[in-house]
Formats: structure tokens, C-alpha cells, sequence
């Protein structure tokens, strides 16, 4: 209960109808309770329902709340926005600070070392 993966997951699962009916009411439900939860993922695909709703102001607000959690592909949204005329350059520019602030805040020595066994490990198979 509460968990936001799990309502990610559960949004997903609604959506395409892997194991669960296709439901875009429920899909709508859990991809709200994890992006309120703080699940960058969650946000920008709400970002994105939005977008193919024709709610770009919408759109480019759950964008850039999911650009500031780190999330990679809202970053990429924006930029489109941005050619698209829909988000101004102070607001790209204040994204791009917070997406990189988020990502940097992620980074430690520990976590390198990690990802490097990992690669190291993931290759010899």
C-alpha cells in the first residue's frame, strides 16, 4: 500500500492489459497516485496522456516537475516543446539546472563502483 512502483507497474499493466483488463480509468488512477508519490516515470507519462490530449500547458507542467526528479525523457519532451513553441527558454533553462542538480545528487563514488561490477559481471555471460 502506497508503494509508487507498484502503482507505476499497476498503471502499466492497465494500460496495455498485461494480466489485467485494459482499464484506462484504473491506468489514469495509479499513474496519478505515483506521480503524486514522486515517481519521475509516473509524471512524465502523465505528462505525456496529457500532451496526446492536447493539454500542452499540462503537459509541460508534468514535464519539468519530472525533469526536476532526473527523469531523462522529460528533458527530451521539453526540448521538443520548446521547438514547438509551447515552454519559453527561461523555463527550458530552469529545467535543464534541476534535471542536472537531481542527476548529480545521484552520483557517488560507492555507486560507480557498483555500476562498473555490475557492467563488469552483466558482459562476461
Amino acid at each position: 500500500m502506497g508503494e509508487m512502483e507498484a502503482h507505476c507497474r499497476l498503471a502499466a499493466m492497465y494500460y496495455v492489459g498485461h494480466v489485467l483488463e485494459k482499464d484506462r480509468v484504473k491506468h489514469l488512477h495509479h499513474l496519478e497516485e505515483a506521480a503524486i508519490g514522486g515517481h519521475p516515470t509516473a509524471r512524465y507519462n502523465l505528462g505525456c496522456h496529457e500532451w496526446n490530449n492536447d493539454n500542452e500547458e499540462r503537459a509541460v507542467t508534468h514535464y519539468i516537475i519530472a525533469a526536476t526528479q532526473g527523469n531523462d525523457d522529460s528533458i527530451k519532451a521539453l526540448m521538443g516543446a520548446f521547438k514547438g513553441g509551447f515552454v519559453q527558454k527561461d523555463e527550458l533553462a530552469a529545467a535543464l539546472r534541476a534535471h542536472k542538480g537531481a542527476v548529480d545528487a545521484t552520483k557517488s563514488p560507492q555507486r560507480e563502483v557498483a555500476e562498473e561490477y555490475h557492467r563488469k559481471w552483466s558482459s562476461d555471460d
